[in-house]
């Protein structure tokens, strides 16, 4: 018998493109929920960014495991009725449509929401539905410059991009976090609720920390690479066959145990350069270059060895190779419409277990049998 999952019985309506609402959705899918994934007669446009993984496109593939695609237009006349029994059974609709184009279909969180009341409805935009910014298109890379997250990212020449899509990926996982607390919230009150996510609130929070110290501290972070911008030392240190380690020292016990056991130089930990924190960041070329210095000269397998020794936490400076091949990788087979591929597998393990994937839909691949199962009229605004 197979494992009950916590969203099984879920009917979740997605009007979605990209990655933000794509990724809430999947993880909803993961959980057990029936997704069905409306999509445009060109199909969702990240199906057309690559064809990486097997001839799949890498961002479809990652976000789109377990769901039912449907071709629908819900500006047609003809298609429209459809939509309305769509919703009129699901309990969670999520869509992040241009700003204002699910209102002008007459699909608004307000307008679906007064038909069904139990419905958690989940609009995901670039800059929310107020202020001046409502009726910007947003993109994950503009959202990164906006919030400010490009100016502490990079080396002190330049600022630079994360190189993931992290304004997207955030706004995707609080949309997820607020649809699993709004269904919690409607088994107490029978209600559904109306959620909005959008990607600079989501990046403003990711931001909470630099923006506090600018504010009530007059300090702006610097671009600083491979390290931290409020502790040392944490950054890169080049080896002696040229790779680098990256060490982490939270406290000063800590930089003592560095500078007895890893550096041979105990004496260091007592240097008023050095003594706390706030020292070593404000004298932190000086600590770069004396722990670069000693670095340099070791092999990276007997520096491990003393890391280990010292209880100081340390990590490789890994490229993508790297990841594919690295011991602690756990994958998983996903199939699409082009064959088999390997993801890494889902990170929560409940009970022991790691979800399994559903398969990736080829564009309208469940038209015809949902539009057979919804072709009636729901005659209880309720049923789900």
């Amino acid at each position: 018998m197979s494992r009950r999952r916590p969203l099984d019985g879920v009917l979740v309506v997605a009007l979605e493109q990209a990655v933000a609402a794509p990724l809430a959705t999947c993880r909803l899918a993961d959980a057990g929920a029936r997704v069905l994934k409306i999509e445009r007669d060109r199909g969702d446009f990240a199906r057309h960014y690559d064809d990486a993984a097997g001839g799949e496109s890498a961002y479809f593939a990652w976000l789109n495991r377990g769901k039912e695609s449907i071709v629908l237009d819900i500006k047609d006349d003809a298609d429209r009725p459809l939509l309305d029994r769509l919703l009129a059974r699901a309990d969670v609709f999520v869509q992040n449509l241009a700003p204002g184009a699910a209102a002008r279909a007459g699909v608004g969180s307000e307008t679906v929401r007064r038909r069904h009341p139990r419905l958690v409805t989940c609009d995901v935009s670039g800059y929310g539905e107020h202020g001046p910014y409502r009726d910007r298109r947003a993109y994950d890379l503009l959202v990164q410059a906006e919030s400010g997250l490009t100016s502490i990212t990079g080396r002190p020449e330049g600022p630079g991009r994360v190189g993931v899509s992290a304004c997207d990926i955030a706004a995707g996982l609080y949309a997820h976090g607020a649809i699993l607390e709004a269904l919690l919230l409607r088994e107490r009150t029978g209600a559904g609720s109306a959620i909005q996510v959008s990607l600079f609130d989501s990046m403003a929070d990711w931001m909470t920390v630099p923006l506090l110290h600018h504010d009530y501290a007059g300090l702006e972070w610097r671009r600083v690479g491979l390290a931290h911008p409020t502790i040392a030392p944490y950054g890169a240190y080049r080896v002696a066959d040229g790779s680098e380690v990256l060490i982490a020292v939270q406290n000063d016990e800590e930089f003592r145990r560095l500078a007895g056991t890893v550096l041979d130089d105990a004496a260091l930990a007592d240097d008023p350069r050095f003594r706390t924190n706030s020292d070593r960041v404000a004298y932190r070329e000086a600590l770069d270059l004396v722990i670069g210095r000693r670095l340099a000269k070791s092999s990276r397998e007997a520096l491990a060895r003393r890391l280990d020794g010292a209880r100081i936490a340390w990590g490789a400076v890994s490229t993508v190779a790297d990841l594919s091949r690295h011991p602690q990788l756990r994958r998983t087979s996903l199939e699409t419409p082009h064959g088999t591929i390997e993801v890494p597998a889902p990170p929560a393990i409940v009970d022991g277990e790691r979800p399994s994937l559903g398969r990736v839909p080829a564009l309208g691949e469940h038209t015809a049998a949902i539009r057979r199962e919804f072709a009636r009229a729901v005659s209880d605004p309720t049923e789900r």
